[in-house]
């Protein structure tokens, strides 16, 4: 298992703090269908070279298995 998540699922424009601003759903679009579909993979400093090459390998492999259906 490598940690992934979706970090930000509601797009700045929609969230609560900027209620404010009156900006309607629908405003853009597109950030609003790639919030929920944009994955956050491990990136931090102590990531070894050998983590790395995992993480590379996991995603090609996803890509690969996707691309065919």
């Amino acid at each position: 298992g490598i940690g992934a998540g979706i970090h930000y699922p509601i797009p700045l424009h929609l969230q609560p703090a900027y209620a404010s601003r009156g900006i309607a759903r629908g405003t853009f679009p597109v950030t609003e269908t790639l919030a929920g579909r944009i994955v956050s993979l491990p990136m931090f400093p102590e990531l070894s070279a050998a983590q790395i090459a995992r993480v590379v390998e996991v995603v090609d492999a996803f890509q690969r298995r996707s691309s065919r259906s």
